[in-house]
């Protein structure tokens, strides 16, 4: 087969003329022969492999200087770049849907127009961490007080004060006055500080990733919680009798189940189920999610790190959530439940109640 119009490589490779042209510009995709006269453009059926990969790429929604370094790299390595564009995609989605989440949550979110019985809102709190049976050391920071409640899971040698860090870069909303309209600004301020926090940490250190840290934080604001998740500590909510996870895990194996490959009970043996994709290191930046939730009277909020979520079974703490009314009695018999079943990691909880204010 001899050499292809423009016209005609265009309908071979579903790319327009116009897009043809450009491609040519950029050295992306330049014709195999140019008339030196009218300067029309002529194509190989060779091409047409590399100009359905091009469009491919673009429909995946890829820069076009990527996609130039993509087309120059051997099948194997364009795989892997395939692959690392599309898992950052797929964050920045995620950190989008939750952002959006969040403005529809606040936006449409009014205060609500209380009886004169109806008493104000305010939490009861405790906050207990625990080495556990196996490591030699915490790495594990938990804090609650009367506006914050906080667990953050350090990983790496400089994990203690990687945790420490974070959750001390949030305590400043303990006392800050924070306007209605300012909250979805002063989470995001909150969760930088804490990066750069845990930044510091890991530059004092021997390598950028000598330190890193989960962060699961919720910020009372009077009538609701704000919640800032990142990695895999959690957050439950027991309502009406009912324990609700109300986080997701940025693990590998979460997002394996997310994609169907494997099942919920299969990821909980998984050998990579303590993979993180998303924590607070001093390599990188990475999206936290953000929500609200309304809170009631009566409404139970446990925080915790994987040491007490992996270990224990969810049956075991609802159990526990349900029957043991005191939360520093909460956080104790947490605790020793994850020792009962050998604690092979740091164990960290945080129990807040909702109740209302007797006047």
């Amino acid at each position: 087969m001899g050499l292809l119009t423009i016209g005609a490589f265009a309908k071979a490779s579903r790319l327009s003329p116009k897009a043809l042209r450009l491609y040519d510009e950029l050295g992306l995709l330049p014709p195999a022969r140019v008339d030196p006269a009218t300067g029309y453009r002529f194509y190989a059926p060779g091409q047409l492999e590399r100009a359905q990969l091009v469009a491919w790429l673009r429909r995946l929604g890829m820069p076009l200087g990527r996609i130039r370094e993509v087309c120059g790299l051997d099948p194997a390595t364009a795989a892997r770049e395939v692959r690392a564009f599309w898992n950052q995609v797929e964050a920045d989605t995620a950190a989008r849907r939750d952002l959006a989440t969040f403005l529809i949550d606040h936006l449409s979110w009014k205060d609500p127009v209380m009886a004169s019985t109806t008493n104000p809102l305010h939490i009861r709190y405790a906050a207990l961490s625990d080495t556990g049976l196996v490591r030699d050391s915490n790495q594990d920071t938990a804090y609650a007080g009367s506006r914050l409640l906080a667990v953050a899971d350090g990983f790496g040698p400089a994990g203690a004060p990687a945790s420490a860090a974070a959750v001390e870069a949030l305590k400043h909303l303990e006392n800050d006055s924070i306007p209605a309209g300012d909250l979805l600004n002063v989470l995001r301020d909150a969760i930088e500080q804490a990066q750069q926090a845990v930044r510091a940490i890991a530059s004092a250190g021997p390598g950028p990733q000598e330190a890193g840290t989960t962060l699961t934080a919720m910020l009372w604001t009077g009538s609701q919680l704000a919640l800032v998740h990142i990695g895999d500590s959690r957050a439950y909510l027991l309502r009406d009798s009912e324990l609700f996870q109300i986080t997701h895990d940025h693990t590998l194996v979460q997002a394996m189940v997310d994609q169907g490959r494997i099942t919920a009970d299969e990821a909980t043996s998984h050998p990579q189920r303590s993979l993180l994709m998303r924590a607070l290191t001093g390599a990188s930046d990475a999206a936290a999610d953000i929500r609200l939730h309304d809170a009631r009277p009566g409404d139970r909020y446990l925080l915790c790190s994987d040491g007490l979520s992996s270990v224990v079974a969810t049956e075991d703490l609802h159990q526990v959530v349900c029957a043991v009314a005191d939360p520093g009695h909460a956080v104790r018999e947490l605790i020793a439940l994850a020792n009962r079943t050998g604690a092979p990691d740091n164990v960290s909880c945080v129990v807040a109640d909702v109740l209302e204010l007797q006047q």
